[in-house]
């Protein structure tokens, strides 16, 4: 069994804002193994982001974390002081966020950028020179299958096009990233062909450092090759885990069932079914099962309690009473 590296715990975030409280994160789970490729797939706003911020512990001014725990290598997150939380960042874990534009300063060279990140993250003696650490820079560009680094470096962010900023990102992350790497939807802001050389990259990348990833995306398409374990995320909710080809094979949840049917098909076979209604509001959401309001097969049990994760076997477990009762 591989080394448990992260686990969350009943993780249950709440927001401040002008209307009232709002609930987003409730009883979140979530396991990862030593060089285990996770995936987290869901709809927008589903809080798959969210659940990577209060990992990095980067929530917004207005997040509170009303309860559960996040321990990484058996220490909890949550409870880490200032000192320890930024060497967490700066040596085992970084995220590469989905938007590269706003990721990057736009007042300043990427080399400016990046080799203060390699300053901190790559060094331990105190006073590296400025040809360490452009030489350190340089190469994890090239890491990120970026050509003419040196250029590069001498740029401005908004000399680079799209796909060509998210790979500065992923150069930037894997400065830090020496056990885990967050990907939250890398390829959302780019056409196809170029997420899919990101995605190709991304994963010989982590396959040869041996890190632990963590995939979010809402396009089930991008993670089925790529990991090996999903989760899959409804209205704040884990409602459902299981191996890959499990989950793929047998989805058993209500709402992945209606997910995967969703997704269009290049053989054909018909028109793809939409999920009738939307995701509840965060501010008025019941206490009971979260996709209730949408799923043919609730009960009024459904609408009052919320289920627990029942363990089916296979490493599967999901979050409805259907289940339990079995």
């Amino acid at each position: 069994m591989a080394e448990q590296l992260l686990e969350v715990k009943d993780l249950q975030v709440n927001f401040k804002v002008y209307e009232g409280l709002l609930r987003v994160l409730k009883g979140v789970f979530l396991n990862v193994g030593a060089k285990e490729k996770v995936g987290i797939i869901g709809e927008s706003g589903c809080g798959k982001t969210t659940t990577m911020k209060a990992i990095m512990r980067i929530l917004a001014a207005n997040a509170i974390v009303a309860g559960g725990t996040i321990a990484y290598r058996g220490s909890d997150v949550l409870q880490l002081g200032m000192q320890d939380l930024m060497r967490l960042r700066r040596t085992s874990m970084s995220m590469i966020f989905q938007d590269p534009t706003a990721a990057l300063n736009p007042v300043f060279k990427v080399g400016e950028q990046l080799e203060d990140i390699v300053r901190y993250s790559e060094f331990t003696s105190d006073a590296p020179t400025k040809q360490e650490v452009r030489a350190k820079a340089v190469e994890l560009l090239k890491s990120a299958a970026l050509p003419e680094p040196e250029r590069i470096l001498d740029s401005y962010p908004f000399q680079l096009s799209g796909g060509m900023r998210q790979r500065v990102c992923i150069a930037m992350s894997l400065a830090s990233a020496k056990d885990l790497l967050i990907a939250d939807e890398p390829g959302t802001s780019l056409d196809v062909t170029i997420e899919d050389q990101i995605m190709r990259e991304l994963k010989q990348i982590v396959e040869e450092r041996g890190l632990s990833v963590i995939l979010i995306s809402h396009s089930i398409g991008a993670v089925k090759g790529f990991v090996t374990k999903l989760y899959v995320m409804y209205a704040g909710t884990m409602v459902e885990e299981a191996p890959t080809g499990e989950l793929f094979s047998n989805p058993v949840h209500p709402y992945t069932q209606n997910l995967l049917k969703a997704v269009p098909k290049l053989t054909g076979g018909g028109v793809p079914e939409g999920i009738a209604g939307r995701i509840p509001s965060y501010i008025t959401i019941a206490d009971g099962c979260r996709f209730a309001s949408r799923c043919r097969s609730a009960k009024e049990r459904c609408r009052t309690d919320g289920p627990p994760a029942f363990d089916i076997g296979n490493g599967h477990r999901v979050a409805c009473f259907h289940y339990g009762d079995i």
